[in-house]
């Protein structure tokens, strides 16, 4: 009897353990399944005019797809979600550049980073108050955060003077400072710069030196070896042949591109 549940438990740990190899499961089934936040302007953004979703981690996807020789499949996120869809196994790995958090890398693994962004703050023309990076930690200043990402922790802290408002989605970020409801909100430079370029009323303020760069790289589940080891020749590669940069370029993201 005992010899019986010996092989019965062994049976049931090299199920879960294949089960668990997602790398096995991409090849088997010739799909993967790829998590994008379809509102982050540059990186994996549907465009409202054609509905086309574009962005440099649209494109490198499709790369990674052609490389293992499967189809692609891309699975709606956001950084609220990231962590429980991935866990869930919603998708086999999550591609709108994501900011290295202590968070994150608690429960996910973070891939080497491809790019990597300060914080930028945007305000509207019409707000007088705020004309510098040094005129939003300041008293009856409201800056909004998005729920989710990294900038609310950042700010948290950061902030001495001025309120925090955190807000569901980042599209509400942007209504709130609009609206004059906020003077500022914080964001990254992707969507910093599309935001000068697609809003009439809005104004980009960057930092006057340094003020927190954040490595973005792509997610997945911890303990995949397989997955991970082709994930990251993948980054290697792509940043050696010139594929990440030509991208980058394609999106206005050299700035922030780690070519290196």
């Amino acid at each position: 009897m005992a010899h019986l549940l010996l092989i019965v438990t062994m049976l049931t740990t090299l199920s879960v353990s294949l089960s668990a190899d997602v790398l096995s499961s991409i090849l088997e089934t010739r799909k993967i399944r790829v998590c994008i936040w379809p509102e982050y302007y540059g990186i994996s953004y549907v465009n409202p005019r054609t509905q086309e979703l574009v962005g440099i981690d649209v494109d490198l996807a499709k790369e990674f797809a052609k490389e293992l020789g499967v189809t692609l499949a891309f699975k709606e996120s956001s950084f609220a979600t990231l962590i429980q869809d991935i866990t869930t196994q919603k998708c086999d790995i999550a591609m709108f550049a994501i900011g290295h958090t202590s968070e994150r890398k608690e429960h996910l693994y973070l891939t080497s980073p491809h790019l990597a962004s300060d914080v930028y703050a945007v305000t509207s023309k019409s707000n007088k108050r705020i004309q510098t990076w040094n005129d939003i930690d300041q008293e009856g200043v409201v800056v909004a955060v998005a729920k989710g990402t990294y900038h609310v922790a950042l700010m948290q802290k950061n902030l001495q003077k001025a309120q925090l408002l955190i807000v569901d989605s980042l599209h509400a970020r942007e209504q709130e400072v609009e609206a004059g409801r906020a003077d500022v909100f914080m964001t990254d430079y992707p969507f910093g710069i599309r935001m000068v370029e697609e809003r009439e009323w809005a104004k980009l303020i960057t930092p006057t030196q340094a003020f927190h760069v954040v490595p973005y790289g792509w997610a997945m589940a911890q303990n995949e070896p397989a997955l991970k080891e082709k994930v990251e020749a993948f980054i290697v590669a792509i940043k050696h042949d010139g594929r990440l940069l030509e991208a980058a370029k394609r999106h206005h993201l050299e700035p922030i591109v780690l070519s290196k």
